[in-house]
């Protein structure tokens, strides 16, 4: 059914007429959360003194919003549905804040802000008011798992609420200027994904005011023709609902969600029905309606309703402005708020009776709320995969090779529960995590051909898509509903979801300060193919700067690991998995790489999160002379490599080796929780002997970490922007990571060594040179290079001349 040319009654006359009241009630809390102070029900002429000094928020997508909301709340009790409500133009914060408080979730949440007049005078100043709460649709909001601070996601969350959530519809309100970012562009492909079987349902409404912030926006601007061709070349149905009068528009509304309504069900029964998990083609709506609907027509002079003027405040209200007064007084009265609300401000019974009962309100839906429902996964236990390591480096492993065998019995044994999901943008098998693929597939609802790998309409895997965006609105958008989840990516291309993870670590942060919001499960990331594996990529691939970016957060929601083997790596994300409300970061490699430690030693490293390798150090009994730290799996190889040379050469140096498993042990206890106390990381790094430091990243992170601590004869060796395709060792060589370069910045720092020192300094930068012609003739490293192993206080552990 076309809505453009429907011409039924869907509604009733008495119910159109209580619908429209409801949306007028909507509204008029609307306006009255951006302007009043005070006088919530008109009760005297309104005053200046009635306004508040400073009124910031948006109009322009409230009225549709709070429009959209009274139609879905007819079709929930109409079909019984769980359903609920994103808002992804979010800045309307008024429309959900409102609506949730005319249903009453608000009031349960915040059982100051009541449902009568002293309760919406509190409704009112509060909004965007200091110690009031936000202009957008936050944390705070009930029923909201999307913070419409940012725009871009709201689409990519929806279908990750929806995945193992059969019966439950996500609508989704889509701005046609978010429309127009990458993230939702590309969310419209998720279609190929969500099987009709297993997975819940979608229904975007894209509302189509017309413009911006002070431009027309895309899609608003397109034939309807051309715009209905595009929605069906991504896989959808669109229902167009178009106008400006409020009857007409009730009932074409009514009609477009009674077909979507009745569509998706008709799609859920043949698919559970038959089995037949065939892509179909889901329904959508698209609204058309002013922006600034049903607000000032025009302001001194100039249109505002149906144009960019109503985006934000549409009507200044001040002493500048003195006349305005009378015209907002005139605006919330159109309203009829006499006809609302009884002389207490309670909203009339017959208007109440519109609204869901218990959890059906979108504002109570508990997939909102998702710890709520959260339960742990049920974990093997990852000793079981532990590399048998009978002396350190003895051995090598592929580090995120072992991780992926743990992860497939992560997966099998949660195939009941349906509550794990591993994303990523087509890299779980170059991350080296193809073992999953032995218990489970790629969910694909798109056509297969021969030769197709991994590919069902259900999987536990989700990486079909080349699309970091919708992997972490995927993940996201699970996780808040209740569930758990992996996001394994390229190091340097997790910097595509910057923003995103900013959103989610805000989120985060402003819900442990609300404590009806239950905590979730951590969002955690698997950066692997990191910056010192890409010898065949090059240049393009190395950034290992997104820790730096994580370590801006609330120390309270970020955790940041740097395993140096497989045994620590298991150790960590089986942590991670476990652990609730934080952003996890997990470097590893997939190269193979000397094993270090035994299980039950990374165990205790891991524990402890910063430790001295006793078996590395040779400074038992007496002060160090120098300390070699290290964190991550390739500067930990060079510092020991660089030890077991300084060992066999300078044999009297007293060397103690720091391995930094927890990055965040840096930072004194009273920056991170996880901090040491300087006592404790003083005992670690000594307080005033030379820390050669060899780091993942970029070297000013750890002087950022620990500028406060005492020591101050820190000296960091990282990441310096350098190296393009070459081999493993001339990366680190080029950005003086290697064992050579560190052993000459033991050299330069400890004067006592002598002449020895310069000796071995001389050597040092000579093998700098042969090493640079053996790769320039052969391709690839010095055989000793190739070949080095750990081998302790045996002789020949070091150089080789």
């Amino acid at each position: 059914m076309d809505t453009r040319t429907h011409s039924g009654q869907v509604l009733s006359p008495d119910l159109l007429q209580a619908m429209d009241a409801y949306w007028r009630a909507a509204n008029y809390l609307s306006v009255g959360q951006l302007y009043l102070y005070d006088n919530p029900l008109l009760k005297r002429p309104l005053e200046l003194s009635d306004v508040k000094p400073l009124i910031v928020g948006h109009w322009g997508t409230t009225p549709g919003q709070n429009f959209i909301y009274v139609h879905l709340n007819r079709v929930i009790k109409k079909y019984d549905l769980d359903m609920f409500y994103v808002a992804g133009p979010g800045h309307g914060g008024p429309a959900l804040v409102g609506n949730t408080y005319l249903e009453g979730s608000y009031s349960e949440v915040y059982p100051d802000v009541s449902q009568d007049e002293a309760g919406m005078r509190k409704l009112f100043t509060q909004f965007s008011f200091p110690g009031g709460i936000s202009s957008h649709v936050a944390p705070s909001t009930p029923g909201s798992i999307h913070e419409g601070g940012e725009l871009g996601y709201s689409l990519s969350h929806s279908f990750g609420a929806a995945f193992d959530n059969p019966d439950l519809v996500v609508a989704c309100v889509v701005g046609d200027g978010e429309a127009e970012t990458g993230p939702l562009a590309t969310a419209w492909q998720s279609t190929k994904f969500l099987n009709p079987v297993s997975d819940g349902a979608v229904l975007p409404i894209l509302h189509l005011n017309g413009y911006k912030i002070s431009n027309p926006t895309i899609l608003s601007r397109i034939a309807e023709e051309e715009l209905e061709q595009f929605f069906q070349g991504c896989g959808w149905e669109p229902l167009f609902v178009s106008g400006d009068q409020p009857e007409p528009m009730h009932q074409l509304m009514a009609a477009a969600l009674d077909t979507a309504v009745e569509r998706i069900k008709e799609i859920q029964r043949h698919a559970r029905a038959t089995g037949d998990s065939a892509r179909p083609r889901w329904p959508m709506i698209v609204l058309r309606s002013p922006k600034g609907w049903t607000g000032p027509k025009a302001v001194d002079g100039l249109k505002v309703e149906g144009t960019f003027r109503s985006h934000q405040v549409p009507l200044l209200v001040d002493a500048e402005h003195p006349r305005h007064v009378a015209q907002l007084e005139e605006w919330m009265r159109s309203y009829r708020p006499q006809e609302l609300f009884d002389q207490d401000g309670t909203l009339l019974p017959e208007l109440a009776d519109l609204v869901p009962k218990g959890d059906r309100r979108m504002g109570a839906n508990p997939h909102t709320n998702g710890g709520e429902l959260l339960r742990d996964l049920r974990m093997p236990d990852f000793r079981t995969h532990a590399v048998q390591v009978t002396a350190p480096g003895g051995v090598e492993a592929q580090d995120t090779l072992v991780l992926g065998r743990f992860l497939r019995d992560v997966t099998a044994l949660n195939e009941r529960q349906r509550n794990f999901r591993i994303v990523g943008p087509d890299e779980t098998v170059s991350n080296f995590l193809g073992p999953v693929f032995e218990v489970t597939n790629r969910q694909w609802l798109g056509t297969t051909v021969a030769g197709d790998e991994s590919l069902a309409p259900d999987g536990r895997v989700l990486d079909s898509m080349l699309s970091e965006h919708q992997c972490q609105g995927w993940l996201e958008g699970y996780l808040l509903t209740g569930r758990h989840g992996l996001f394994n990516c390229y190091e340097a291309f997790i910097h595509i979801v910057d923003s995103m993870f900013n959103q989610h670590a805000k989120w985060l942060k402003v819900t442990k300060e609300l404590p009806w919001r239950r905590d979730i499960a951590s969002l955690n990331y698997l950066l692997t193919s990191h910056v010192w594996q890409q010898d065949h990529n090059g240049f393009t691939h190395q950034d290992p700067g997104f820790l730096d970016h994580v370590v801006n957060k609330k120390a309270d929601v970020v955790r940041v690991y740097l395993p140096p083997d497989a045994n620590t790596l298991l150790s960590v994300m089986d942590h991670c998995l476990r652990s609730r409300n934080y952003v996890n970061v997990v470097v590893a490699g997939k190269r193979a790489m000397p094993q270090w430690l035994s299980m039950d030693d990374a165990v205790v490293h891991c524990t402890e999160g910063a430790g001295i390798w006793q078996w590395a150090s040779n400074d038992q009994g007496a002060e160090p002379d120098v300390v070699l730290a290290c964190a991550g799996d390739t500067p930990t190889l060079e510092v020991l490599a660089a030890v077991s040379i300084l060992r066999e050469n300078l044999p009297e140096l007293k060397v103690r080796v720091v391995n930094v498993v927890d990055l965040m042990k840096l930072q004194p206890e009273t920056v991170h929780p996880h901090g040491l106390s300087d006592a404790d990381y003083d005992s670690l790094f000594t307080r005033d002997k030379h820390i050669i430091f060899a780091f993942h990243g970029y070297p000013w992170l750890i002087h950022r970490l620990t500028y406060a601590r005492t020591n101050r004869n820190l000296h960091v060796r990282g990441y310096n922007e350098e190296g393009t395709i070459t081999t493993a060792f001339d990366m680190r060589v080029q950005n003086r990571l290697d064992r050579f370069h560190l052993v000459m910045d033991v050299i330069d720092r400890v004067p006592q060594i002598g002449a020895r020192g310069d000796y071995l300094k001389q050597q040092m930068q000579d093998k700098l040179v042969e090493h640079r012609r053996y790769i320039g003739v052969h391709g690839q490293d010095l055989p000793e290079i190739r070949d080095w192993t750990w081998a302790g206080d045996r002789p020949g552990s070091g150089l080789t001349s």
